[in-house]
């Protein structure tokens, strides 16, 4: 995985930067604004931490504007340990970790207090992947994230869920209270 870190990376870098940010009810809009002012001011304290935790490689900024919109930022070369690379931000943020190999990388992935998605891309190790990747939804070789709704059960692990889906078809008995009724007739 270190083999590739500087390719993928640049392509990720690369992606990013060819996103169209704005108003989403434009259909060519890739990404919007986050929430609220609360939301932003937190993705930009994290942010600001990052350049602290990383190496700052796009991004970084609030776009000048009405709305909550901010600049996809991503941070490089950042340890396992960081913050940014620990923590659910909920905003335009990616923390890029270098592994060894997969083993590294999955006891990276792995050495988390939360457990919503993750993803992995490869030809080799999908059964290991599927095993022990320890995730509420695990996405292998397509985008991370994009539930069907209604169809696609989703909810995650540890501190980020109950482990009780969303979207499935059994979703539907977190919405019911069941009531037992006794008479002695």
């Amino acid at each position: 995985m270190e083999k590739v870190y500087d390719q993928v990376l640049d392509l990720v870098v690369q992606k990013t930067k060819a996103l169209k940010l704005g108003d989403v009810s434009d259909p060519g809009v890739q990404m919007g604004s986050v929430i609220d002012e609360k939301q932003m001011q937190k993705v930009l304290d994290y942010i600001k931490l990052g350049r602290r935790e990383g190496r700052l490689v796009t991004g970084g900024e609030k776009l000048v504007g009405d709305g909550f919109l901010i600049q996809p930022t991503i941070f490089a070369d950042v340890s396992p340990k960081a913050k940014i690379a620990r923590e659910e931000i909920f905003g335009p943020v990616l923390s890029v970790l270098k592994a060894p190999d997969f083993d590294g990388a999955l006891q990276m992935a792995n050495d988390s207090e939360y457990g919503l998605t993750g993803a992995y891309f490869g030809k080799a190790n999908l059964k290991r992947a599927a095993e022990e990747f320890y995730v509420g939804n695990l996405y292998l070789n397509r985008k991370c994230t994009g539930a069907m709704v209604g169809a696609h059960p989703f909810g995650g692990f540890d501190m980020s869920g109950t482990n009780a889906k969303a979207g499935g078809r059994d979703y539907l008995r977190l919405f019911l209270e069941a009531k037992v009724v006794a008479e002695k007739i």
